[in-house]
């Protein structure tokens, strides 16, 4: 049980979402998702106003015209330190990666091709070659929530190479911004309330504020906490379950915005904190201290 407790609550922790691929293994054919667009639906925002902030006040858009384009770069870092009752803890962070974005505004949402996908780690770096030229998608809706990630990795790309950018995009997927539908001003405050998916769903509620606007120039700054919807844990695959005995999660950061473009154009938000299992069946306690970085730069 100490190894399914470490294997799944790593996988767990890199934050994946719950789709799943059929693979063919057995019989040695090639797995469904493969050389395929996979599509995720993303959960619904709730934007509430806690305070309009200053006059003048007007609403958040995003005007984007078909075609509009932009150059950016998304780097992700997760780190997991884990330990086992009373085991030395162990590092099981999986390798940063770093992707610039030609992005490109489309009638329904943002088009992504993937530049030369780098990590420091050398196997991971190798794996990501064939990615260049990868596509994503982000479908969005009239107030910029993201309401589903497609992916298309370029036919070349590894297992491995495919893992890496979907946890990427899914991590800055939920960390994006979403704005009121009421009419805003500087020092406006407002929160974002979504369900994270994945093995033990999360309330996300993400409290923004509106620091500065210059045009359509933002700057927003983030505060960011997780807590979980359930007291249990109910491991895929029928493994058991475990008890969660404690997860505090929270995150702060800022970005700036540009109304005329689809993506950020710089910022950081970092999320972290301290989770702990225990499997009701042998009293096996797993604790774990997580902190993930989403960056968007030039």
């Amino acid at each position: 049980m100490l190894l399914v407790l470490a294997v799944t609550l790593t996988a767990f922790g890199v934050g994946c979402s719950d789709r799943t691929e059929t693979t063919a293994e057995a019989d040695g054919t090639e797995p469904a998702g493969i050389n395929k667009e996979v599509t995720m639906p993303i959960e619904a925002v709730t934007t509430t106003v806690v305070d309009p902030g200053a006059e003048p006040r007007s609403p958040l858009r995003r005007t984007l015209e078909p075609g509009i384009s932009q150059q950016v770069t998304l780097s992700t870092d997760h780190h997991i330190e884990q330990q086992i009752n009373q085991q030395a803890l162990r590092d099981i962070s999986p390798p940063a990666i770093t992707i610039p974005i030609t992005a490109q505004s489309g009638n329904d949402g943002v088009e992504l091709t993937l530049g030369n996908v780098t990590s420091p780690d050398p196997t991971l770096a190798k794996a990501l070659l064939p990615a260049d030229g990868s596509h994503v998608g982000f479908d969005v809706s009239d107030l910029g929530a993201i309401t589903a990630l497609k992916l298309a990795p370029a036919p070349a790309t590894s297992d491995s190479g495919r893992a890496a950018l979907e946890q990427a995009f899914y991590q800055a997927v939920y960390q994006s911004i979403a704005f009121p539908n009421e009419a805003v001003g500087v020092g406006a405050v407002w929160t974002v309330r979504q369900q994270v998916s994945g093995s033990v769903p999360l309330e996300q509620v993400t409290t923004c504020t509106l620091t500065a606007r210059d045009g359509n120039q933002l700057a927003i700054q983030l505060n960011v906490v997780q807590t979980p919807k359930s007291t249990v844990w109910h491991l895929p695959n029928e493994a058991g379950q475990l008890e969660i005995v404690d997860y505090l999660m929270h995150g702060t950061g800022t970005i700036a915005v540009d109304l005329g473009l689809p993506l950020p154009v710089s910022g950081s938000v970092q999320v972290g904190g301290n989770q702990t299992y225990r499997d009701p069946r042998s009293s096996v306690t797993l604790r774990q201290t997580l902190r993930t970085e989403v960056q968007w730069g030039a």
